[in-house]
């Protein structure tokens, strides 16, 4: 549950505000009347990621044995892919109301209707289909993935994103995208390390070590798991946030902090760029 709250939340935010800057500059401008463009493009993009969430799912479940376990590890360094990007993308927009707000006056200035719809929708439509791979990649690792933390992150970050632009909330943007960064970083490094156990397991990968360690206690005489198992309450959600694992082979441990370590380093490099700017 807390994964998908994180990771809706963190989607969901993204383009509240940048629909939130999008009509904010129609505001100031007095071209309201293009409201409803956007609100069409909004509406289209939430019906087309709904229709994408069908068929991952269709897909999803048309797979067992060896291939489903080939398509979820794709998904899981899919969704851990996209992550990335959009993490770095994210560090990256320091003057992304600038930028959004240029392309819609040059939108705008040549009656171009289209071309705002098509901003809007391709905007929303790119998140949800991000969030559906994301939701689908956690829904493979932890079974406590749940929509209600997924719809929860989603209400939460549309109010959040309204209380910002209607100015009766001021939070520091990059200091939050900041920590949430971390999280999602930590997330996806799990995401690598399951997907590299998920072909393993396909046997596309060779598993070299098996276990360099295995610290799963025994299960618990009632059938139930202990606390810290890989399977336990608190060990199921460390598994779905961070990618636990109480037994991984070499090659999980290796990809995992090959990853962090890789991560770490662009996003250092990109903080340089921009104090250099």
């Amino acid at each position: 549950m807390i994964q998908s709250f994180i990771i809706t939340f963190r989607e969901t935010l993204e383009v509240a505000l940048i629909l939130g800057i999008i009509l904010s500059y129609l505001v100031r401008t007095k071209q309201t009347k293009y409201n409803n463009v956007v609100y069409m493009g909004i509406i289209s993009g939430i019906v087309a990621s709904i229709i994408g969430a069908l068929l991952f799912s269709k897909i999803a479940g048309g797979f067992t044995g060896r291939a489903e376990e080939i398509f979820e590890g794709i998904t899981m360094l899919v969704g851990a892919l996209l992550l990335t990007t959009m993490i770095l993308w994210m560090m990256k927009q320091k003057h992304i109301a600038g930028e959004l707000e240029h392309r819609v006056s040059e939108e705008l200035a040549e009656v171009h209707k289209f071309g705002l719809f098509l901003l809007v929708f391709i905007a929303v439509l790119r998140e949800g289909i991000e969030t559906v791979i994301f939701l689908g990649a956690t829904s493979f690792v932890s079974t406590n993935n749940n929509m209600m933390g997924a719809l929860a992150g989603i209400t939460v970050a549309i109010f959040l994103g309204y209380a910002i632009f209607v100015g009766s909330m001021k939070i520091n943007i990059k200091k939050f995208f900041n920590i949430t960064s971390i999280l999602l970083i930590l997330f996806a490094a799990g995401l690598v390390a399951h997907g590299i156990h998920e072909f393993q397991e396909a046997k596309i990968i060779p598993t070299a070590i098996e276990h360099v360690w295995n610290i799963n206690p025994p299960v618990n005489l009632d059938g139930s798991y202990p606390i810290l198992h890989e399977n336990g309450y608190i060990g199921s959600i460390l598994k779905g946030l961070f990618g636990y694992n109480g037994g991984p082979s070499l090659i999980e441990i290796l990809s995992y902090f090959i990853y962090l370590v890789s991560v770490l380093v662009l996003w250092r490099n990109i903080e340089k760029v921009h104090k250099v700017i």
